[in-house]
């Protein structure tokens, strides 16, 4: 299979074959001036017809397609790694995108065999969006002396596959405070400086399981994790996994996503949300929106505002 992969891919240094696509991807460095270099070399060699997709994990299409010569056949496809194993793959729709291009859109993500999200394009899109501060929580915790064992621990015995120190290292820390900046850029809601001593891992190239050091030290492709008897602070897993569950309230109350199925499929296949819950929408109903609401709350008396209640709870009682 490995043979017959790499058989049909083309090495095309020059863009040749751009001539000859119906569907060019772009994947180069988060910039959006590096991105629109790219996009003015593809429009001036695509046919007609063709589409122009960027797999960007936080700039919003509304940004990117500023120097589009044709916006209406510029999308999002967001795919997650690791790629072969990630069956879930963002599709960003933004107002001027072309109905049918959509269609067709979806169509290829299902043709390689991938699940396809629709979502409107908003920062960070549904995934990072609710990713992101659950692990900037994290953080946080780790910042007050929490270790960070305790604290992937905590969220693997809720049911995730691995906790999000432990996740943060897998994705690389300089994407994580990539988005993180993003977010805390763009988004409404309160969101907390990155903590001082990311900035010093990312700046001394410590990005986890891709330099070998990160907040683990990784040998052979594992996290070195000491063990510990020490018992998690109270209510640390409430602190961690309700920044999540208010992000994906927020993306529904905004309209991002079609439905809360949609919701929970993505957060399941995406970022592998403890499966046996249903997906993070139907975990908060099942144990009663009127907890979760009590719970935020005190989080934000203890915490400040980055715990306020979204909006989006109303809507999902």
């Amino acid at each position: 299979e490995r043979r017959a992969a790499n058989d049909r891919l083309m090495p095309d240094v020059k863009g040749d074959g751009i001539a000859k696509a119906d569907l060019i991807i772009e994947v180069v460095p988060e910039n959006p001036e590096i991105k629109a270099s790219v996009y003015a070399d593809c429009e001036s060699r695509m046919k007609k017809g063709a589409i122009l997709a960027t797999n960007t994990s936080s700039i919003l299409l509304q940004t990117l397609r500023k120097t589009l010569k044709n916006p209406q056949q510029f999308c999002g496809i967001h795919f997650f790694n690791p790629v072969a194993k990630m069956p879930l793959v963002e599709m960003i729709s933004h107002d001027q995108l072309d109905p049918k291009v959509a269609k067709r859109v979806l169509g290829f993500i299902n043709a390689i065999d991938k699940l396809p999200l629709p979502v409107k394009s908003a920062p960070g899109f549904l995934v990072n969006r609710a990713l992101t501060p659950y692990m900037v929580e994290a953080f946080l915790a780790y910042s007050e002396g929490v270790k960070p064992e305790l604290i992937d621990k905590v969220m693997e015995d809720f049911g995730m596959p691995m906790g999000p120190i432990e996740l943060a290292d897998t994705v690389g820390l300089d994407v994580g405070l990539h988005v993180a900046k993003v977010l805390q850029r763009d988004l409404k809601r309160a969101t907390p400086d990155a903590p001082d001593w990311l900035e010093k891992l990312v700046e001394q190239k410590k990005l986890g399981k891709k330099t070998g050091q990160g907040i683990y030290k990784w040998v052979n492709g594992k996290a070195k994790k000491q063990k510990t008897d020490d018992q998690p602070p109270v209510g640390l897993a409430d602190r961690l996994i309700l920044p999540m569950l208010n992000a994906i309230a927020d993306c529904m109350d905004e309209g991002l996503i079609e439905d809360n199925d949609a919701a929970d499929a993505g957060m399941i296949f995406g970022t592998g949300f403890a499966p046996f819950t249903g997906g993070p929408i139907n975990y908060a109903q099942k144990r009663g929106i009127d907890e979760i609401v009590e719970k935020l709350t005190a989080l934000e008396e203890k915490y400040g505002k980055r715990f306020a209640v979204s909006k989006g709870w109303k809507k999902l009682r």
